[in-house]
């Protein structure tokens, strides 16, 4: 998956750390705000505690997007659309589109209620491209334990 050079610059690359903050902080906002849009959408109520989460959810979308455009950069010198992370790219685009339709939905007067399922729909794209990025966390830790066992050490 990741040449020793790879692994040397994903070690050396601030944006390995940020990256691996983000994501989970990001899923925790998901887990939160899926909660509360699903909530409005059920009962009609709480509109803006799901808007508010909202908020929250789409700003770490494009701040993990952005470190990991910073980071795919350190690695393979491509902002975006790497041929490593390609699939999951065009995954975080999807993700990026949909979220971002929020503010669409909400320039043309739609209902709340709309909003809110613009909101829901765009959390199942989120949820394929986290899955998407998983795959590869996984495979990455495979390797790296693989590498561990026959060099003695851990690669972070």
């Amino acid at each position: 998956m990741y040449t020793q050079e790879q692994l040397a610059r994903r070690k050396a690359s601030p944006w390995t750390r940020v990256v691996s903050i983000l994501a989970p902080t990001q899923f925790i906002a998901f887990i939160i705000s899926f909660y509360f849009v699903l909530q409005f959408i059920v009962t009609n109520q709480g509109y803006f505690a799901a808007t508010v989460s909202v908020w929250i959810k789409i700003s770490l979308l494009w701040a993990i997007t952005l470190a990991g455009m910073l980071w795919e950069k350190d690695m393979y010198g491509h902002y975006f659309m790497a041929r490593e992370f390609f699939l999951e790219d065009c995954g975080n685009l999807v993700a990026m589109l949909t979220h971002n339709a929020y503010f669409i939905v909400q320039a043309l007067g739609c209902s709340q209620r709309d909003v809110m399922l613009v909101m829901l729909f765009a959390y199942c794209t989120y949820l394929f491209n986290f899955g998407q990025f998983m795959v590869k966390y996984f495979k990455s830790l495979r390797q790296r334990f693989a590498l561990a066992r026959e060099n003695g050490g851990w690669q972070e």
